[in-house]
């Protein structure tokens, strides 16, 4: 036989009583490409790139090994030759790559171009363009094949591949001496110790981060158990008011469509937490989430931080180092404050969202990205449209579908099952039995505005825990700003209290808070000294303290 009387029709063999599936006269299995690229995708994420690609290699080398033994016995070939080059077509009859018409064989001079390979298409599919040449297997069932052919160790390796954008993959197989030493670091691929020794490491990796997370869950189911009527919510976001529940019921409407979504709030009000709401709550939640704050960033730094950059772009860019949008590729990529971005970054990130495509700095090729684009800011984009100082398409890009979560001040019954529930995360961090607020400081926590939103509230919490003598937090545990705070007429639940029921608390608690010092306290309020003094008498304050200061003097006087 020759190689090109191969036929696929006559190699394959199906029994469709006993399912059995027959291919070159060996037991064959019909595996989905999505299904290997799937568990290529976990060998990666899970043991590291360096053993995925050890295991690949080395699992295809033997494949083609064993496929060469089948061929030999299988049948009777005219020459030696015909064997050895029998692989190639075999492998492509197998459905793994397709062959360039006129191609010559990889141990020519100018090797061999592979076309459609089912590799670089999956790697394509689950990371995105890669950096270096992906067809492991394939390298390593070609070089399995063609060892056992020949008698002699040869290695196949790839110069271009279509997993890195090239138009083909370009394969030259040599002996480990043509390949010199200069060579020996992708070679090591190929050496079975190697494949222990990256195993080990993996292992080992896992293991530690294992370990690492056991100790996070342990604490933390503590930490829930403690709060967990606070937590009605299983993602645990406190959603106590109907407008943060109408927040979270948006946004994990949102996270089931791939719709770019913009996030707006005050600083500090918690916008992350809602964008991994959406991140966790959609179909991407096995990929990454990737946040970056671009107004923490310079602007000279921002493009390569984003879009990654070439190797010699600039100095200091020894190597070529990919960005956040290829990071999070198959996730989600949030971008808070990007009301930051400066409008020469705005025409750049315009073009990444709206093409789905970036361009590393100081490469001329475009890379296509898999990423789902959240953003937020503090800023009222709206009116940066209008001054000019924002992009208007790059905001209707952005604003897909909007969501707004309110400051703390403007969802009250949310305050203090958040500050028990940072109160218990802070008491574990910093192994302090603190567990609860006293009714003065919890009230005190009600009364304060809250200009910093959950990021103050959780400062507080941590100063609280850091100076608490007891096991609870007392009103002097609380800062300054927060202990100083006056009432705010609160209507919650749909009960409104009467305007003067609100004004009598309101001046009885100023009164205190300035140690009974009338004068001090009409200033604070704007009002007459004479006024004042009207209202205590009516609030029957002033009769009270001289009734009582004349028992006094006749108890001294007698």
């Amino acid at each position: 036989m020759k190689v090109d009387d191969l036929d696929h029709k006559e190699l394959l063999e199906l029994d469709p009583a006993g399912g059995l599936i027959r291919f070159a006269g060996q037991r064959a299995l019909l595996l989905d490409a999505v299904a290997m690229g799937l568990h290529r995708k976990y060998l990666v994420e899970n043991f590291g790139s360096t053993a995925a690609r050890t295991v690949l290699t080395q699992f295809g080398f033997a494949h083609g090994w064993r496929m060469a033994e089948a061929m030999r016995s299988e049948f009777e070939w005219a020459s030696e030759d015909d064997w050895r080059g029998a692989g190639i077509r075999l492998h492509a009859l197998g459905g793994l790559f397709c062959i360039e018409p006129g191609a010559e064989g990889p141990r020519s001079k100018n090797g061999m171009m592979l076309l459609a390979s089912y590799e670089a298409e999956q790697h394509l599919l689950h990371f995105g363009r890669a950096d270096v040449p992906v067809c492991w297997t394939i390298s390593g069932l070609i070089s399995g094949y063609l060892s056992c052919s020949s008698g002699e160790e040869i290695y196949v390796l790839e110069d271009r591949c279509m997993g890195k954008g090239d138009a083909g993959c370009h394969l030259f197989a040599r002996t480990r001496t043509e390949w010199g030493d200069g060579l020996a670091n992708e070679l090591r691929f190929f050496d079975p110790s190697q494949l222990k020794e990256c195993l080990d490491v993996s292992l080992q990796r896992v293991m530690e981060t294992l370990k690492v997370a056991e100790r996070k869950l342990r604490g933390r189911q503590r930490t829930l158990v403690r709060v967990a009527h606070e937590l009605d919510n299983p993602l645990g976001i406190i959603a106590k008011s109907p407008t943060m529940q109408q927040v979270v019921d948006l946004a994990r409407r949102v996270a089931k469509v791939d719709s770019t979504v913009l996030i707006t709030g005050e600083s500090g009000s918690g916008k992350e937490r809602i964008a991994r709401l959406v991140h966790d709550e959609s179909t991407r939640a096995a990929g990454p989430f990737i946040a970056v704050n671009c107004g923490a960033i310079a602007e000279t730094l921002l493009e390569s931080e984003l879009f990654g950059h070439a190797r010699g772009a600039f100095t200091g860019a020894t190597h070529d180092r990919p960005g956040l949008f290829e990071s999070a590729n198959t996730g989600t990529l949030f971008l808070d404050e990007v009301g930051e971005v400066s409008p020469g970054m705005q025409v750049k990130l315009l073009r990444a969202v709206q093409e789905r495509e970036i361009r590393r700095v100081g490469e001329s090729k475009s890379r296509k990205i898999d990423v789902r684009i959240v953003a937020a800011t503090h800023r009222d984009l709206v009116r940066g449209v209008a001054e000019g100082t924002f992009r208007q398409d790059l905001y209707y890009r952005l604003n897909v579908v909007a969501l707004h979560v309110p400051a703390l001040r403007e969802r009250r019954d949310d305050i203090l099952p958040l500050a028990r529930v940072l109160l218990a995360d802070v008491g574990l961090r910093l192994r302090r039995n603190v567990s609860g607020l006293s009714p003065n400081a919890a009230d005190q926590l009600l009364r304060h505005d809250w200009p910093g939103n959950v990021r103050e509230l959780e400062n507080a919490m941590e100063r609280a825990v850091a100076l608490a003598q007891g096991s609870r937090v007392e009103l002097v545990d609380l800062p300054e700003e927060i202990r100083q705070a006056l009432p705010k007429p609160v209507a919650t639940n749909g009960a409104v209290r009467p305007l003067d029921e609100i004004e009598r608390e309101y001046i009885l608690a100023a009164l205190a808070l300035n140690s009974g010092n009338q004068t001090h306290t009409a200033e604070q309020l704007r009002i007459g000294s004479a006024t004042l003094y009207r209202k205590l008498k009516n609030y029957g304050v002033i009769g009270k303290k001289r009734a009582a200061n004349t028992q006094t003097d006749a108890g001294e006087g007698g």
